[in-house]
């Protein structure tokens, strides 16, 4: 399994940088064209935007928990790193990992069934990027050697 490792975490962070990267265009850019665009244009921008997300985003989660799994597996050797600062880090890390995950989930499911109003897109966006955020800092703080 050694020989997998480096592919495994270039699938990995090659994924969190896209939903990441995703995330951020959705809070930084899509959200600041609110403004220069009349309310029935921004929906159509959206709603573009999403369809095109549904196609590969789900694909890109997958990949990123499949390869989390392994990673954590590899890492942590089951649950013996546990005890540790860094196998402490690494369980709040995926913690907030299954907490984007259910608010993503939660998210398709509202759109899914109509009830993605602005509002509630604007703020799944905000604290996905804000849990993403916080897990790219503890992930550099477990691999800094500062742990």
């Amino acid at each position: 399994m050694a020989a997998w490792y480096p592919w495994v975490v270039l699938v990995h962070v090659s994924c969190a940088i896209v939903f990441v990267g995703a995330v951020v265009f959705e809070v930084a850019v899509l959200e600041g064209l609110h403004a220069k665009f009349e309310p029935d244009v921004m929906h159509r921008i959206e709603a573009a935007i999403m369809e095109r997300a549904r196609k590969f985003m789900p694909v890109v989660v997958v990949l990123l928990f499949l390869s989390g799994f392994f990673l954590f597996d590899y890492r942590c050797n089951g649950f013996a790193c546990v005890a540790t600062t860094g196998g402490k880090l690494l369980l709040v890390k995926v913690a907030l990992a299954f907490a984007v995950l259910a608010v993503f989930a939660r998210a398709i499911w509202a759109g899914l069934h109509g009830g993605m109003d602005p509002c509630r897109f604007r703020n799944t966006h905000r604290i996905i990027l804000a849990m993403m955020v916080a897990i790219v800092v503890i992930a550099k703080l477990m691999f800094s050697g500062v742990f």
